[in-house]
């Protein structure tokens, strides 16, 4: 039998024990009217402590949009010189406008070992995958068409050309669903956002993310 760790030695294990898991990064992508910011207010009134990354845009506010809170409004130019100094984790075009997401803030959130929420575009999503392979990606599909019609049509923001326009961007990101992990048909917001969290629970179980607490469990285990 291997000789036992001496009390310093178990201090340092507690101690090790005691350090922070990095945060998972959550992306949530979907059509344009599938209820993406709904689901994320109820996931967020569930979760607190899931930190939701405020995207990057270059389309004006709708509504009552806040700076900060639902999007960052930049300009063009400002928007592609953050491009130019990489500091832009992925970014995407949809209808026009420039979408992205600044990596500074979510390597902080994940260091403090805080879930990031993004809510992204198909290729965002995709994009933060290829440079965070431990990256979760959810899709939220639309019960039917009609139902998708419905919903941009009662925001009351757009005419019908631009819808015409979100129906056929909508289409053709229904067809990469089966690209990400996770694909939730929403027409049941509570539903919904159970199984959201159910699998942000299953996946800070799965062995490849607790391989430190693993590792030391084994060591302590050695001596016998």
């Amino acid at each position: 039998m291997k000789q036992k760790q001496n009390p310093t030695e178990q201090m340092a294990a507690a101690s090790d024990a005691t350090a922070k898991q990095k945060g998972l990064i959550i992306c949530l992508s979907g059509p344009s009217g599938v209820g993406k910011d709904t689901v994320i207010r109820a996931l967020q009134s569930l979760r607190p402590e899931i930190k939701h990354l405020v995207s990057m845009t270059t389309r004006s506010p709708r509504g009552q949009e806040q700076q900060g809170v639902d999007y960052i409004f930049v300009a063009k130019t400002e928007f592609e010189e953050l491009i130019r100094q990489d500091a832009i984790i992925e970014y995407d075009k949809y209808i026009d406008h420039y979408y992205g997401t600044p990596l500074q803030p979510l390597l902080e959130q994940i260091e403090r070992g805080n879930d990031v929420l993004l809510d992204i575009t198909v290729a965002g999503s995709l994009a933060v995958k290829e440079k965070f392979p431990q990256a979760l990606l959810v899709f939220l599909l639309p019960p039917s068409i009609e139902v998708l019609l419905t919903r941009l049509r009662c925001r009351g923001t757009e005419d019908e050309n631009v819808i015409a326009r979100r129906i056929k961007a909508a289409a053709a990101e229904i067809k990469q669903a089966t690209a990400f992990d996770y694909v939730i048909v929403n027409d049941e917001l509570e539903r919904t956002v159970e199984i959201i969290s159910s699998i942000c629970v299953a996946r800070r179980a799965k062995s490849d993310y607790l391989t430190d607490d693993i590792a030391r469990i084994q060591t302590e285990f050695e001596a016998y």
